[in-house]
């Protein structure tokens, strides 16, 4: 026996040595691909020596003596601390993810070998101004030689995760930046499944009362400029000026309500406490980490630029200059439509065209798979656009048999130049060289907000389609291809597009909401992002007579639900005094406590306060018992709250109250009767999810953000070191949004926001402020992979300095790049 025993003690002390080997050599060979930043490099394609300044947040300053060789030193510092999203990224818009993932991305693949993203980014190449080519050729030379001293010097791969995954790095071409682009204007718009879904209502509730009710169009004139403040406050004293943001976590199509959307805002000199402009700007994507956003700083023969740029891509996208600053917000401009396409019943290799059938334009594409057999999909494009198969977003169950569904896709161009445009604004000087630069813009339909010393302003920028004014559907849902009046007629011409240059009030802005009110086909979209945050920004920034750029960060950190405070007193109006109290431990009674605790909350969505939690699981249950009766297992789409359903629901606002009434029961319910049995719904299930009082809940441990690594996230005990989960304030509707995800077990946990926040003061351009929802380096044993994420939570920032010096007294890490002696 004790011969067993002992040997029983050296298997598992053999088994605990084994396992920590194990242990140390996959720390080992991780930690292989950390980058030292403190280096001197010999490289190939480099015209002059240069050094990458990385301060102590670890943002490298680039200090180049060309342009070329800066577009350079930015690629190499991609790929040093990002090159594993890169791939990722570069993979998705090529369609082979699967190569790597196996079948789990098939889905995914099948959808972007049809939209053909990447073949039209190579083709786009040669449509680039001579300087943007210029800048993706040496900036593709700099990732190459970060993957050659990843070779030559053995450094792991060059990323963790290629330890796991076998994806093998081929050399980075312009293409690929391109293709990028192309890949964000597909995750940035929604009209695509806009339709697809107002198509279903529209057969679901053919009363048409009742589709606008459930699928309204935004209301107003839309907002942009605001008046002048001293028209809205009578007497309000002048002070003199003072001088100078579905399916595989991969997928591109997120679920619907989870495609871009920002908030931007600028104040005029007149504006300023300060007497300079200033601008912020925070872009809404889906919380990742490490997070789609990488701070950079170049310098530029126009000048030094610094924000946010996004890995693949050589342009800072959101930032500023010395004189100039821009951020951009998701436009919703109406930029795809449906088309379904008659195929030939005696030839399924032909469609009906305008001139009768034609043969679809046809061409093979393999799908290869890990751990499979590949599959060979056939591609076919008519004269709209590609054909979508049936499968994605169930389109078969719109389609007529015989039928395909095309789409027309502004992004889908060969001679897409929207990447030249973004480095043109880049390197814009002034307000109207910024928006002269950007009429190349393509796609995504963005909003374009500037400012330099003196002015600023918004202009929408993007290929707006020309429809005809017989359009069927106006571009709301799918309509027949082969009409005349249903196709697109090249671009609506750039002066067109929404535009406001310094106006009268001074102050300007966006939160995705309706900017202008136009007949159709100038009306830029039917469909927009936001009818709520833009209540309360306007309230924010008319509060002021002039503000600073506190009071900018103090608006992009706001958590009052405009929402919230509006339709509490609606749906609680019959319910907030029921006369005699209830026995404690009843239904009557928690309710109660809810309605008193709701009954003082001014609509903060702080994290910590029970009642923010209580709100959202009652207009969730409310929301749900009004459209489930109707729509059965349909209502499942709407994932969160639609707050103009339920303030028309409540208004009874062209007879919407019948939504109350439960068509299966015979008694005729009434709308506080339905929010009376929502609220208790609510309160049952806050019940079994979570422990503790009513009164000491928080809203945070509900709404945690969500920034899980895309590949690794879902891997056991990995995912506890590669997720980065933090309690955080804001909600649906906030300006400090935090969307919810919307379904399964943690419906209200934040997986949308702003990952980028910057606030540009040009009264004093280097107190300018940003931060990143992560850190900068994607690699998990890195202590930059998360060192922002706190601050970013908090709702501190960093400052952002052009001044190379103050980025060398802190730096952790000075890499010199020398050109290889031949």
């Amino acid at each position: 026996m004790a011969l067993v025993f002992q040997w029983l003690v050296k298997i598992a002390t053999a088994l605990i040595v084994l396992c920590v080997l194990s242990v140390l050599l996959i720390y080992y060979l991780a930690s292989r691909s950390l980058p030292e930043y403190t280096a001197t490099a010999e490289v190939r394609g480099l015209q002059a020596p240069l050094e990458i300044v990385r301060d102590n947040a670890n943002v490298p300053h680039i200090l180049a003596t060309t342009d070329q060789d800066a577009f350079f030193a930015l690629g190499y510092a991609h790929a040093q601390d990002r090159l594993w999203q890169m791939i990722v990224l570069r993979r998705t818009a090529q369609g082979r993810l699967s190569e790597v993932f196996g079948a789990a991305t098939i889905e995914t693949d099948t959808i972007m070998r049809r939209l053909d993203l990447y073949r039209l980014s190579v083709a786009s190449v040669d449509a680039q101004t001579p300087a943007t080519q210029s800048a993706l050729e040496a900036y593709a030379r700099g990732v190459n030689a970060q993957l050659a001293q990843i070779n030559k010097g053995a450094q792991g791969r060059g990323a963790p995760e290629l330890f796991v995954f076998n994806a093998p790095m081929a050399p980075w071409r312009p293409a690929d930046s391109i293709a990028i682009g192309k890949l964000m204007a597909v995750q940035s718009t929604g009209h695509l499944k806009q339709e697809i879904l107002r198509a279903r209502m529209s057969l679901a509730l053919p009363d048409a009362a009742r589709l606008q009710d459930i699928l309204p169009d935004a209301p107003g004139t839309g907002v942009a400029s605001l008046p002048e403040y001293a028209s809205l406050i009578p007497n309000a004293p002048r002070f003199a000026q003072v001088p100078a943001p579905i399916s595989h976590p991969l997928s591109p199509f997120k679920m619907r309500g989870h495609a871009g959307a920002s908030n931007a805002w600028a104040a005029a000199p007149t504006r300023s406490a300060t007497g300079g402009t200033l601008l912020a700007n925070d872009p809404h994507l889906a919380l990742t980490a490490p997070s789609i956003w990488y701070l950079a700083r170049m310098n530029l023969s126009t000048g030094a630029v610094i924000g946010a740029t996004v890995p693949g891509m050589p342009v800072v996208l959101s930032g500023r200059s010395d004189a100039l600053g821009w951020g951009v917000t998701t436009a919703y401009a109406d930029d795809q439509d449906l088309h379904i396409e008659e195929v030939n019943p005696d030839n399924p290799d032909e469609y009906r065209s305008l001139d009768g059938f034609k043969p679809f334009d046809v061409r093979p594409s393999i799908i290869n798979i890990k751990d499979a057999d590949p599959i060979t999909l056939t591609l076919r494009w008519t004269e709209n656009g590609p054909v979508l198969p049936g499968s994605f977003e169930n389109l078969r169950s719109i389609t007529p048999a015989g039928h395909v569904v095309s789409v027309a896709f502004t992004a889908l161009s060969p001679r897409d130049t929207s990447l030249s445009a973004a480095i043109g604004v880049m390197q814009s000087r002034t307000v109207a060289q910024a928006v002269d630069a950007a009429a190349a813009h393509i796609a995504p339909a963005q909003n374009l907000t500037l400012a330099d010393r003196n002015t600023i302003a918004m202009k929408t920028i993007g290929a707006l389609p020309r429809r005809d004014t017989g359009h069927q559907s106006q571009g709301r849902m799918p309509t027949l291809g082969w009409g005349k009046a249903n196709r697109w007629d090249g671009r609506l011409p750039y002066t067109s597009n929404p535009g406001f240059v310094q106006p009268v009030g001074g102050i300007l802005g966006n939160t995705n909401n309706k900017m202008v009110e136009r007949p159709f086909p100038g009306h830029v979209s039917f469909s927009w992002g936001d009818t709520q945050r833009v209540q309360r920004w306007q309230r924010l920034m008319q509060a002021r007579q002039v503000h600073t750029r506190d009071s900018f960060v103090e608006a992009q950190l706001d958590t009052v639900s405009f929402t919230a405070r509006s339709l509490l007193p609606l749906i609680g109006a019959e319910l907030w005094f029921t006369g005699e109290a209830a026995p404690d431990g009843t239904p009557a009674r928690k309710r109660q406590r809810a309605l008193t605790l709701l009954a003082s909350w001014n609509g903060d969505m702080n994290e910590h306060l029970p009642e923010p939690l209580i709100y959202s699981h009652w207009v969730r249950a409310l929301q749900d018992r009004l459209m489930r009766d109707e729509l059965g297992p349909m209502a499942s789409v709407f994932t969160h709250l639609e707050p103009l359903f339920i303030e028309r629901v409540f208004r009874n606002i062209d007879g919407a109250s019948i939504w109350c009434d439960v068509i299966q029961s015979a008694p005729k319910e009434s709308c506080p009767d339905m929010a009376r049995l929502a609220l208790d719904d609510a309160l049952l299930e806050i019940e079994e999810r979570y422990s503790g009082a009513l009164e000491s809940l928080r809203w945070g441990d509900a709404h945690q953000a969500a920034q899980d690594h895309p590949t690794l996230g879902q891997v056991p005990l990995l995912r506890y070191f590669v997720n980065i989960r933090q309690s955080t304030s804001g909600g649906d509707n906030t300006l400090n949004r935090g969307l919810s995800r919307g379904t399964g077990n943690a419906p209200f946990q934040n997986v949308n926001g702003a990952g980028y926040r910057g606030v540009y003061d040009f009264a004093d351009p280097d107190s300018s402020v940003f931060i990143m929802s992560t850190g900068q380096s994607g690699h998990f044993l890195s202590r930059h992979y998360d060192d922002m994420a706190q601050l970013w939570r908090r709702g501190e920032y960093i400052l952002m300095s052009l001044d190379a010096d103050l980025a060398r007294a802190a730096a952790v890490g000075v890499t010199t790049l020398v050109p290889e002696v031949q």
